[in-house]
């Protein structure tokens, strides 16, 4: 069996990447970071999210599923970020 990741898996992570990305910066803010802020902030939630379904033995079947922790830890990690962050309507 071969574990490599093809192209199209790449591709499918990016797209649900993006997606999730985009959909939790909606959620937090209420407007998204642009494609590659989404794409990047989606990726990262999606590998904390997976972190964290492993940290607390949920398993995880179909995209749906994959989808929403992806979600869940993108707006873990733009909640944190943005905590940190002054926004630019606080320094008016």
């Amino acid at each position: 069996m071969d574990n490599s990741m093809q192209l199209h898996d790449l591709v499918w992570f990016l797209i649900t990447g993006g997606l999730a990305g985009w959909i939790a910066s909606v959620l937090v803010e209420g407007s998204g970071l642009g494609i590659l802020g989404d794409v990047v902030v989606g990726v990262a939630g999606a590998l904390l999210g997976g972190y964290c379904a492993y940290w607390f033995q949920i398993t995880l079947i179909g995209y749906w599923e994959v989808l929403g922790m992806s979600i869940l830890g993108a707006v873990i990690l733009l909640s944190i970020f943005r905590a940190f962050t002054p926004s630019p309507k606080s320094q008016s």
